[in-house]
């Protein structure tokens, strides 16, 4: 596989309409924390083009869906409950209806 192929998400991460990121948000092992980051990102950006809860919400999806079988069970279970998390920081009602 060519080098620009392995590369094409964090090229579009870096180079499209999609928010800036604060460095290793992703790495916390604490929900409320990357859920915050992400919201605090959504919220300064200028870059994105939808409110500030879609546009985190979908970096947080095209995150787990990028590293995919790659992503540790443990790990996957953090960002899927930072979605609830970050589902809570923006008064939104969970899956569970809670909010």
């Amino acid at each position: 596989m060519t080098k620009r192929k392995e590369k094409w998400s964090a090229e579009v991460t870096e180079g499209s309409d999609a928010m800036d990121l604060e460095e290793d948000v992703f790495t916390s092992d604490d929900p409320r924390e990357i859920a915050a980051s992400l919201k605090r990102s959504a919220e300064r950006s200028e870059r994105r083009k939808a409110e500030p809860f879609r546009s985190a919400m979908s970096m947080l999806t095209f995150y787990i869906n990028r590293a995919g079988s790659n992503l540790p069970g443990g790990k996957k279970k953090v960002l899927e409950q930072a979605k609830d998390e970050l589902r809570d920081l923006f008064g939104r009602k969970t899956k569970s209806g809670k909010g």
